[in-house]
């Protein structure tokens, strides 16, 4: 029986990408993920999600990583579609690595519809749809953690140009670097969600 678990890092960011990302084993080697530590990456440092994402990945027997722009993003908020293009992207996910279970962490308040609509998309194997699913399976807790690590990386990447801070609206240095972007230029950096309240509120504010 494989297993798969899939989550998501980087939905509450106001700038960078999405990251989808998929582990799978045998069921009866779940466990060996929980003997080197794995567990919901947000109670996890830094350096302690990379020192397990090594591992992780030489542990499962397989694994995806989808990344989402934000200008895809942006196109989906637009519609009021982000639950949606998070399913489809996990369905992606899903349909890559062909498990026969798969247990994702749910973005949709209505967990149950969002495991239908993943179940629709991806049409392979049974879907559980949780809320912390995260923190309920180890097997989600390796994804989060391979999500996390990636979506740090990229981070950190943009990182190395500019001083944009973590990324996070509830950061003073990301909101300070976004403005001061827009008053310079007029416009946001690409790698910005557009979409997002804040943004919005700051190039009305540029405009008027």
């Amino acid at each position: 029986m494989i297993i798969c678990g899939v989550d998501d890092a980087g939905r509450g960011s106001v700038l960078g990408p999405l990251v989808i990302a998929g582990v799978i084993m045998e069921r009866t080697k779940i466990k060996h993920l929980s003997e080197i530590g794995v567990k919901d990456s947000k109670q996890l440092t830094p350096n302690a999600r990379e020192m397990l994402y090594k591992k992780i990945i030489a542990i499962v027997d397989d694994y995806y990583i989808a990344r989402i722009s934000p200008k895809i993003i942006d196109q989906s908020v637009q519609k009021n579609r982000l639950n949606h293009l998070e399913a489809k992207y996990m369905a992606k996910v899903i349909s890559k690595l062909r498990p026969d279970s798969s247990y994702v962490d749910s973005c949709d308040v209505n967990p149950s519809r969002f495991g239908k609509e993943i179940s629709n998309l991806a049409n392979s194997g049974r879907i559980y749809s949780r809320h912390h699913a995260d923190s309920l399976f180890t097997i989600v807790s390796a994804a989060s953690i391979v999500a996390k690590v990636n979506r740090d990386k990229a981070i950190r990447k943009l990182r190395k140009k500019y001083d944009l801070g973590s990324g996070y609206p509830s950061d003073s240095k990301t909101m300070h670097f976004i403005k001061d972007w827009i008053l310079d230029h007029n416009e946001t950096p690409v790698f910005v969600r557009k979409s997002w309240k804040p943004v919005k509120i700051m190039m009305n504010q540029n405009l008027a």
